[in-house]
């Protein structure tokens, strides 16, 4: 792909973003001040995705959407919204920093390949580029629609790649880019809500990594071991961190959900700093966001809506015994009530089939293990408690009983939490900490049943809800530490500082060029042109024979269904479907049974796939039984099955460097 085309592509996509968030910004400043600037940048992204989301829902198509933004900023510019924007433009500079940052990374590692959940992920978000309705098409299940799987993540991307004409191989690898400027945005504003000198800390989160890494790398690991021997540090369970997560660019659910749990944090700080002294619009303001982060996250990542639910309840309560009027009282009906009412069609669609109910009573977590993810923040939430351990040392012994039937994990943890749930003053950092830490304690105890059983039971409950809690106590923490950083005196005069920052944002955009990033390559047999490689073009990779022929089908229109070899998972089967969006009969097996469950499918379809290709009288039959349109054979379909298709009945519509396309006669 030619570079300057990409730049162009680049400029596009951030300058979409960048009005997104300019239409919406006036109309938040009546409540939030100078903090409407920077929560204009991702309530302005959940504003698109509703929109668009209902665009989808009535079939209409959801470039519509953008006249809801023309006309905010329409109406700004003519009441004269837009003077003093100057004084602003550092929110922009802090956007820019984590843009600049993620987009380095996936420019240094851009393939989209099989070896984790890129392929699902890119196959969702190029059937909703391709057929942008509401429900979404399954591309793995011909048929079928993600009413099975929350996809607001994709459907959001997907519509923002509709609207500027970026090709889902581009998307993709913008999609990091996007997470992270929103979320350095964010955070800096938490920061700036506690924080004055250090007000940047925050960001941290988002780069940290835990104390296993370093260790990993001292032992003279490359940095992708690192991260994979941290990644399974904690028996039958996987642990991944925001960075961790950023350098494999699955662009998976949960990350993308990032922006949205730190736009959370901040508007929850918001409140409990300003609730106070806000009028009624600007609390009906305040409600109607944080109604919109909370009722978008079960279908941006329903674990972290497992999460932040009861969070958002408990504080919600906290706020009304604190505030005890009656405009608090409302506000805390009016939350969930509105939250559960924006997307109230999407739960009336969901057809879930995922978790079996609650389990418990698995082997306690190794302490060492536990120590090197969690070592870092822990140490912090220590240091602030000294005082209050000295001051009563007595509620150290709560840790005993645990530590006596071997969950020392969570006697570590309880008494973390004793001793901030009994500080005289609690701040809002402290309930970020507390937050966190009850999710690692119920984490020990508990685990949601899956597919996935025996030694692996608790494998997604450690996974999801750990990255849940980093950024929890993460957060909190480093709002901490940079309050204690706080009572030190500055160790550089104001202009040296602000010197240092901007190094340190130079540096931290070139470092992923400079250790030329290589997740993946040769994992499961992956290889890809190494030398060089350095694009946003996800699929620069592919054979060209391959890349002409995905090219030939998305030139296609209608509404097509394609049949191409199934063989199980993490392979490069089903890859057609993935980068055409174009539904198959079948594409990663386990995938689709962790959503729908196991029936007459899991057996049936792999079967008909297979005598599609080898039994000419019954392929015909079979693709009309799929409404399948369109038949691939590719290096895979050979190797996979013993091609032989009926002489009459199907007309070959691409015939190109050894792959052949098939449609059947009308």
């Amino acid at each position: 792909m030619d570079p300057i085309l990409q730049v162009l592509y680049v400029l596009l996509w951030a300058g979409t973003l960048k009005g997104l968030q300019m239409a919406l910004w006036p109309r938040l400043r009546p409540a939030l001040g100078e903090y409407a600037y920077p929560v204009a940048y991702p309530a302005s992204l959940l504003l698109f995705a509703l929109v668009t989301w209902y665009c989808g829902l009535f079939r209409i198509p959801v470039a519509l959407a953008l006249l809801v933004f023309i006309a905010l900023g329409a109406y700004s510019l003519r009441r004269g919204d837009y003077r003093g924007i100057r004084g602003f433009l550092s929110w922009d500079a802090v956007f820019l920093a984590g843009f600049l940052f993620a987009l380095a990374v996936r420019f240094t590692n851009p393939p989209i390949t099989f070896f984790s959940e890129q392929f699902m992920n890119h196959a969702f978000i190029a059937a909703i580029m391709r057929s942008p309705v509401v429900p979404p098409l399954d591309p793995w299940f011909a048929g079928g629609d993600l009413t099975v799987y929350y996809y607001l993540g994709h459907w959001m991307m997907g519509c923002l790649g509709v609207v500027t004409g970026i090709p889902p191989e581009v998307v993709f690898n913008l999609i990091p880019a996007t997470v992270y400027g929103v979320g350095f945005v964010m955070l800096y504003a938490t920061g700036s809500l506690f924080l004055r000198r250090w007000r940047w800390l925050p960001l941290a989160v988002l780069l940290l990594v835990p104390l296993s890494v370093p260790w990993f790398l001292a032992a003279g690991g490359d940095l992708y071991s690192a991260f994979q021997d941290t990644n399974w540090i904690i028996a039958g369970a996987r642990v991944e961190f925001p960075v961790f997560s950023l350098f494999l660019g699955n662009a998976h659910a949960f990350e993308m959900a990032v922006f949205n749990q730190v736009f959370l944090i901040f508007l929850l700080g918001f409140v409990w700093l300003r609730w106070g002294g806000l009028d009624l619009r600007g609390r009906g303001t305040l409600v109607l966001l944080t109604a919109l982060s909370i009722g978008s996250m079960p279908l941006l990542s329903s674990w972290d809506a497992l999460v932040y639910a009861p969070v958002v309840a408990v504080f919600l309560l906290a706020l009304s015994l604190r505030e005890r009027d009656r405009s608090t009282l409302a506000a805390a009906v009016a939350i969930p009530a509105l939250a559960l009412l924006i997307y109230l069609p999407y739960y009336l669609l969901l057809e879930p089939a995922g978790i079996g109910g609650i389990g418990a009573g698995f082997p306690p977590t190794d302490p060492l293990a536990f120590l090197a993810v969690w070592g870092g923040f822990l140490a912090i939430v220590s240091l602030a408690i000294v005082r209050d351990i000295r001051r009563s040392p007595l509620y150290l012994a709560v840790a005993l009983p645990f530590i006596a039937v071997g969950y020392t994990v969570l006697g570590l943890i309880v008494v973390l939490l004793v001793f901030l749930i009994l500080r005289r003053e609690r701040s809002f950092p402290d309930l970020l900490c507390i937050a966190g830490l009850s999710i690692l304690a119920l984490t020990e105890i508990f685990y949601l049943k899956e597919m996935l059983g025996g030694d692996y039971s608790r494998f997604n409950t450690i996974f999801k809800f750990y990255f849940d809690a980093w950024i929890l106590l993460g957060t909190g923490s480093l709002i901490l530490a940079g309050r204690w950083l706080e009572t030190r005196l500055p160790l550089l005069p104001e202009g040296t500082r602000r010197g240092a920052a901007l190094v340190a944002v130079m540096v931290l955009i070139a470092t992923p060029v400079a250790l030329n990033v290589d997740i993946g390559r040769g994992l499961l047999g992956i290889e890809h042109p190494r030398e060089g490689y350095h694009t946003l073009d996800g699929l620069a990779y592919l054979d060209p024979d391959e890349a002409a022929a995905v090219g030939y089908l998305r030139t296609l229109d209608g509404d097509h269904r394609i049949v191409e070899a199934e063989c199980g998972d993490y392979s490069y089967y089903s890859r057609i479907s993935s980068f055409t969006g174009i539904p198959t009969i079948l594409g990663q097996i386990s995938h689709e049974l962790t959503w729908r469950g196991n029936g007459a499918w899991y057996v049936d379809r792999p079967a008909d796939i297979q005598a599609i290709y080898e039994d000419p009288e019954e392929t015909l039959a079979l693709m009309a039984k799929y409404n399948a349109t369109l038949l691939y054979v590719g290096a895979p379909e050979r190797e996979r099955y013993d091609v032989n298709l009926p002489q009459n009945g199907l007309t070959l519509i691409y015939e190109e460097g050894g792959i052949w396309i098939y449609a059947p006669d009308a």
